[in-house]
């Protein structure tokens, strides 16, 4: 396989640093009510903190997207599946844009935001949505609330895509033969 066949080193780093964050948070986000009591606010905060660095992530991602050409897909590829291809992967960026977006304007509207401030891993003070955390309190629980289930059901879209995406790259790899993975690991 030539280099022109595969992704940048980049590209690469961002795919599987975004895979392992966004794997890590689902660990979390999931696991959190499983957890014992004392265990469940720095889970909750080390989920906020991995979000927001996937948010900028996956800018970073996006930018390198628009300014490196990715490797063309094998000739080989039936029309179909360079368009089921093309949708899972812009779909997958919108939602791995729209979940911490949203999971940051659920954490905002949270009633008990101001007693206990957001610090990315413990050591960076990060801010919340100010025209959130400056609505009524009744506004504000109902944002809590509706972004928090818009939060969880694009989560399960999410894993429904990924799973998508890891059986368009298997089918490709093992059925095809194609070194569909070798493309994305360097």
């Amino acid at each position: 396989m030539t280099d022109a066949e595969k992704y940048t080193r980049t590209a690469v780093l961002l795919h599987w640093g975004i895979a392992l964050f966004i794997l890590v948070n689902v660990i979390l986000g999931l696991g959190a009510n499983y957890a014992p009591t004392s265990w469940q606010r720095p889970m909750i905060d080390l989920h906020k903190s991995i979000g927001i660095t996937v948010l900028f992530l996956v800018f970073a991602r996006i930018a390198w997207r628009l300014t490196h050409k990715p490797p063309t897909m094998p000739a080989s590829y039936a029309p179909w599946e360079r368009t089921l291809a093309h949708t899972v992967h812009y779909a997958l960026y919108l939602l791995i844009l729209a979940l911490p977006i949203t999971g940051w304007i659920h954490d905002s509207a949270w009633s008990a935001a101001a007693g206990h401030p957001l610090k990315l891993f413990w050591i960076i003070p990060w801010f919340r949505l100010g025209f959130i955390t400056s609505l009524p309190a009744p506004t504000k629980h109902a944002f809590h609330i509706w972004f928090g289930a818009i939060h969880t059901y694009l989560g399960y879209v999410l894993y429904t895509l990924v799973a998508a995406h890891i059986a368009g790259a298997l089918k490709h790899q093992l059925l095809d033969r194609r070194p569909e993975l070798q493309r994305m690991w360097r």
